[in-house]
């Protein structure tokens, strides 16, 4: 009887419903749980956020921060000019290359840099230049023994630079700062030397630097490389992609008849982009070979217009040939729609200095005639 008692009540507490049946089950997480589980979840989140996902490197900037470095600034030129009234005043500036004479210590060297102001009527007939005092600019950066040699000034990107034509330097001139932006090397790029920067431009938003153009020869004409008739392209970031111009050096060469073992030397070459041409002015021509103390006197006084891949050159003559006096830099007066254009030539004659300052127009009439600087080798002119 107990027995069966004992199955009878087995049975039933088989079938009869538990606190614990499935169906109606409720689970009932702790606090403690709760807090643990939370911190599971955001631990693999930020896990996920800083390993998973991709992001800037330190000190790498975003993609934001490039674009704002990178935006081109075309301001040209660097001061509003002043309106007159009756025409226009524009700031300038001449910077100088005095060779070994630019040493002025041990570890320093300098270049001078003059500031002054041209007026321009508005019929654009008239011409005054007025010069101040020059600013010495000094840098500690030298090659062999020789550094600041600065033949060019160009305004690019918003700001003024100078290229040093014995190490290959760009500068960037603040005040009476030289900041070292760029370095140029010598030739296709892969050479120790630096590049001899003679003419700088502005195209399509990039600073081309050339060099004199022609064979790099002993001072009895001996053809050692063909460095100088490179050129560099630098954008607005700084950097650099080397071009070869020995066709279009040769082109212009060809153009004027003083092909190989004559040749020309370019010191002063511009973009227009109104014309979408390239102005060059070339400081020798010749058509005999070149000797270092015969060169002094082998000046030119020609101007050359070629189309974008010197195609077409044409050959046009500024005033009378002054055997020593050749051009070494030039720029558009800004308003002028590339029309007029001032520049600069310089004289080394049997150890005597200086420098001229002209304003022609495209076809060749002289606005300005020369007029004497100084006793220096100013070789680089720009609106600032």
């Amino acid at each position: 009887m107990k027995a069966s008692t004992s199955v009878h009540d087995w049975m039933k507490a088989i079938q009869t419903p538990t606190p614990y049946r499935v169906g109606t089950a409720k689970i009932q997480l702790k606090p403690r749980f709760l807090a643990y589980a939370s911190l599971f979840t955001m631990a693999l989140f930020i896990l996920f956020v800083f390993v998973v996902l991709p992001r800037p490197i330190r000190g790498i900037p975003n993609c934001v921060e490039i674009r704002k470095r990178t935006e081109y600034n075309s301001t040209y030129p660097l001061t509003e000019p002043e309106d007159l009234g009756d025409g226009y005043r524009f700031k300038i500036a001449v910077v100088t290359d005095l060779d070994t004479d630019s040493k002025i210590s041990e570890n320093t060297w300098k270049s001078d840099i003059k500031f002054g102001h041209i007026t321009v009527s508005t019929d654009m007939r008239e011409v005054k230049i007025h010069w101040e005092d020059s600013v010495t600019l000094s840098s500690g950066l030298s090659q062999g023994g020789r550094g600041m040699e600065l033949s060019e000034l160009v305004a690019f990107n918003g700001k003024l630079y100078s290229v040093d034509d014995r190490t290959g330097i760009v500068y960037q001139i603040d005040n009476q700062k030289v900041i070292p932006w760029v370095i140029l090397a010598d030739g296709s790029g892969h050479e120790s030397k630096g590049f001899k920067s003679e003419w700088a431009t502005v195209k399509d938003k990039r600073m081309y630097v050339g060099g004199l153009g022609k064979e790099w020869t002993t001072v009895s004409g001996t053809v050692q490389n063909f460095n100088p008739q490179w050129v560099k392209s630098i954008g607005p970031s700084g950097d650099v992609i080397h071009l070869n111009w020995r066709e279009n050096y040769n082109k212009m060469r060809h153009a004027c008849s003083t092909d190989y073992p004559g040749y020309l030397i370019h010191e002063a070459g511009v973009w227009s982009i109104v014309h979408q041409q390239w102005f060059f002015l070339p400081r020798r021509a010749s058509m005999e070979a070149y000797e270092e103390v015969a060169d002094e006197r082998r000046a030119s006084n020609i101007l050359l217009v070629c189309n974008e891949h010197f195609e077409n050159i044409e050959v046009r003559h500024i005033g009378v040939v002054n055997p020593t006096h050749g051009f070494s830099s030039f720029k558009f007066i800004p308003g002028s729609n590339d029309r007029l254009i001032i520049a600069l030539k310089s004289m080394e004659d049997k150890g005597q200095i200086a420098t001229f300052v002209l304003v022609f127009s495209v076809d060749g009439e002289i606005i300005y005639p020369e007029t004497k600087i100084g006793d220096y080798k100013y070789e680089g002119i720009e609106f600032v």
